[in-house]
């Protein structure tokens, strides 16, 4: 029927059950399809789409081997499982390759009635997701610092960059002043922030970042970068990383050249997750509470979905935390 009236399958769906934001024109397009193949839903079928599902899609645009390699995302599963499953909802987790693939996704989970609301992750500039959603109709939470514009909430930490910030001011308290940052990718609103951040607050203590770097958040890439900032003939004496996981990758890359950490360089991360506890030296990090933030994403989205719960409570901002894998500059640099 989709074909027929030359519309796309979500805003058959919309037509049909009379919900989103479709124009009339459209509807009634889909209608008049329907009436020509002599169409109409059956008593049960309709009753099925209006049934709640209990389940909430995550939607991840990340390579299969970055996902596997990156224990942000179990952080964050395990926040949302711990309000979800109690509560009778399950968690249905997709991975996508681009920003098409992710679109045409919710569309067809739309049309299909499997989803009652959906978890984005990964802010973008200009993402057309939130108002895709929002057309379909399905209930829907952005993890990030809450936008007051953005047509679905946002559900995350205050004051984003100031995890950054106190990262770069320890380090300089510490006598670097030779300082790079391995960013994400240059898409991501949590980037920019951060890239700023770090730019801005070097610039309040009269200094220029020795580079600044995006990668895809992949091994290859940390290794890679860290062994061309290291190879510069004027090096980093500290390194900024946007994610635990490549700050690991930095440091085991600046062992296997012959440097120490940290004594020859410091190396920052940034999630607090378990595993830097664990390192040697002890990886210094930004805490950005993931489990916690995926929590409270789990209660604002089933409230949204017209269940009684709490609601979410995030106090505090993204904050360093101080262990062995930053010291003082080194006394030749």
């Amino acid at each position: 029927m989709a074909a027929a009236a030359g519309v796309s399958t979500a805003a058959v769906s919309q037509a049909v059950n009379g919900t989103g934001r479709i124009s009339e024109a459209t509807r009634r397009r889909v209608l008049d399809a329907a009436a020509e193949l002599g169409w109409s839903p059956s008593a049960s079928a309709s009753a099925l789409r209006r049934a709640r599902t209990r389940t909430i899609a995550l939607v991840v645009r990340r390579p299969t081997d970055v996902l596997g390699a990156d224990p942000h995302f179990s952080e964050l599963i395990t926040g949302l499982e711990g309000e979800l499953a109690p509560r009778g909802y399950g968690l249905l987790l997709h991975l996508v390759a681009d920003m098409a693939q992710e679109s045409a996704l919710y569309e067809r989970l739309a049309a299909e009635g499997r989803i009652d609301g959906a978890v984005l992750t990964d802010a973008r500039a200009d993402d057309p997701r939130p108002h895709l959603l929002r057309g379909l109709g399905m209930p829907a939470v952005l993890l990030g610092a809450p936008d007051p514009a953005a047509p679905v909430p946002g559900v995350g930490l205050k004051q984003q960059d100031a995890g950054v910030r106190e990262a770069v001011a320890h380090l300089l308290e510490l006598g670097h002043r030779r300082l790079a940052y391995i960013a994400g990718p240059a898409e991501l609103v949590h980037t920019g922030l951060r890239r700023t951040a770090f730019e801005d607050a070097l610039a309040g203590a009269g200094l220029r970042a020795v580079a600044v770097r995006h990668t895809d958040f992949t091994e290859r890439a940390a290794v890679a970068v860290t062994e061309e900032l290291l190879a510069l003939p004027d090096r980093p004496t500290a390194l900024v990383f946007s994610n635990d996981s490549m700050a690991v990758c930095g440091i085991g890359t600046a062992q296997r050249g012959g440097l120490r950490v940290p004594e020859d360089v410091s190396v920052v991360g940034y999630d607090n997750l378990p595993l830097g506890r664990w390192l040697h030296p002890r990886l210094t990090t930004v805490d950005q509470q993931v489990q916690r933030v995926g929590a409270a994403a789990a209660r604002a989205l089933l409230a949204r979905c017209g269940e009684d719960v709490p609601p979410p409570v995030l106090d505090g901002r993204p904050r360093l935390v101080v262990r062995e894998s930053t010291g003082c500059v080194p006394s030749a640099s």
